[in-house]
């Protein structure tokens, strides 16, 4: 499990979260797998690439799960 904290920002673009945790090498595979419906934020599958997440969801991809707080 990673844990992420946003660090007084209100949420950040899904996209942008897998970007900066190493699970895509780049915004743009983050696009695409998110297009692909490889993600899920609390249990569901998210197709919206740029979907705010905020403190206290929980992200899947890949085998990883991304726990956000403040």
């Amino acid at each position: 499990m990673i844990e992420f904290s946003l660090q007084g920002r209100g949420y950040i673009a899904l996209n942008d979260l897998l970007k900066i945790n190493g699970l895509c090498a780049s915004g743009g595979a983050a696009k695409s797998v998110i297009a692909e419906g490889l993600v899920k934020v609390n249990g569901q599958i998210e197709l919206r690439k740029t979907c705010k997440i905020r403190s206290g969801e929980r992200v899947e991809f890949a085998g990883q799960t991304i726990e956000v707080a403040d």
